[in-house]
């Protein structure tokens, strides 16, 4: 089982080795079938029974096609492929259910076309029924520890395979129950068998089909999951409030980004350390890949009201010029579409009333500034203005 306190590449090989070993013995297991179920159904007059196999053979090939995507989904990141490897297994499991919609669709048509002339079908052997029921009884048990396996280190892919052999142990149990109908005088049973294992081929590949082309599309995680993390976003000391929080699946995991707000008065740093406690959190108690966290002094969601303010060398310029004065230390803040600027000045500064008529001047010129704090180094402040 993958131990929350694992990283993400011990995780990633954890997981690439209990997928090798589980879908080669799916392998196994489906190469002795698709023999038996072929050679048995041609010989023993059961179509049903030689669709299941041509769908057994089908789990071969989605089954080489799950090893290869597994190997390369394991990797990690690297510089083309910044957030790692994960979407491979996305990709393959659309192609399972492509696979299984188009293989699906073929034995409709041929069991259709069969039963047009059902007259002309014959009675199965007994022994078809007995191949039938071991292959219900084998893929049964193979779903099972597949899906064990597929929850215990928590892939998509293996869940994908894992049903794509449920689906062989339900098809496997039509076919059942049309050889025993074929074999008590109904003929059509079995060819209806075929038809009905066809249909369920069909539904199981648009269900796996859909949901990995929805993962391609970023479609975000459920309701309940986003709550969630909200929930832990809005919990981290310090976050004021919290906007634009979008999750996209990925894989097994997925990629967040928010917006959080802080006290717009506290540093850059301490805004930078609660943005790293809150990705933090995520990480630790989400089964999240990466977080990505933007930090907003205000709400801006709806409305971007300091987007179009001049940038801090036009304050510079200005406070220099028209107040006469260098401070050492000059902090602006951005709110509500105006500027507050506090200026920190020597301790030895002269003329504070001139200053301060300067600065009353300067702040009824200008919309662009809401307030100018004028301090001195070591010294109460000389004005707060308006």
């Amino acid at each position: 089982m993958i131990d929350s306190n694992q990283s993400p590449q011990e995780a990633d090989s954890t997981r690439y080795q209990a997928a090798r070993k589980s879908t080669l013995i799916s392998i196994a297991v489906n190469v002795v079938l698709t023999i038996l179920q072929v050679i048995v159904g041609f010989f023993g007059h059961s179509q049903g029974l030689m669709a299941d196999g041509l769908h057994s053979f089908s789990d071969l090939l989605s089954d080489f096609l799950v090893l290869i995507a597994n190997r390369h989904g394991a990797q990690g990141a690297d510089e083309d492929h910044p957030y790692g490897h994960a979407r491979i297994e996305t990709a393959t499991t659309l192609i399972l259910g492509i696979m299984m919609g188009v293989m699906g669709l073929a034995l409709l048509y041929a069991a259709g076309s069969r039963l047009q002339h059902a007259h002309l079908v014959q009675q199965v052997q007994l022994m078809t029924l007995w191949v039938a029921l071991t292959t219900l009884a084998a893929k049964e048990l193979l779903f099972r520890y597949m899906i064990a396996v597929a929850r215990r280190v928590r892939s998509q892919m293996l869940v994908a395979n894992a049903w794509h052999s449920r689906s062989d142990a339900a098809s496997s149990l039509v076919v059942a129950v049309g050889i025993a109908g074929n074999l008590a005088g109904y003929t059509f049973f079995d060819l209806m068998a075929a038809a009905l294992v066809a249909f369920m081929i069909v539904r199981m590949g648009w269900q796996l089909g859909y949901e990995a082309f929805s993962e391609l599309v970023d479609t975000g995680l459920s309701e309940e999951d986003v709550a969630e993390i909200r929930a832990t976003l809005e919990s981290t000391p310090g976050v004021k409030g919290l906007h634009e929080l979008r999750t996209r699946k990925m894989g097994n995991q997925a990629l967040v980004d928010a917006h959080i707000m802080v006290d717009p008065r506290i540093s850059v740093s301490e805004g930078h350390f609660i943005a790293e406690s809150a990705r933090s959190r995520i990480l630790d108690h989400h089964d999240v890949l990466n977080v990505m966290i933007h930090v907003d002094p205000e709400d801006d969601f709806h409305l971007k009201p300091s987007a179009n303010l001049p940038d801090r060398a036009y304050f510079l310029s200005l406070i220099n010029e028209r107040l006469g004065v260098e401070p050492e230390r000059t902090v602006l803040h951005y709110l509500d579409g105006q500027v507050d600027v506090e200026i920190f000045l020597p301790s030895e500064f002269p003329d504070e009333a001139k200053l301060g008529a300067k600065i009353a001047a300067l702040l009824a010129e200008d919309p662009n500034f809401h307030a100018i704090h004028a301090h001195k180094t070591g010294a109460k402040m000389i004005r707060n203005a308006p």
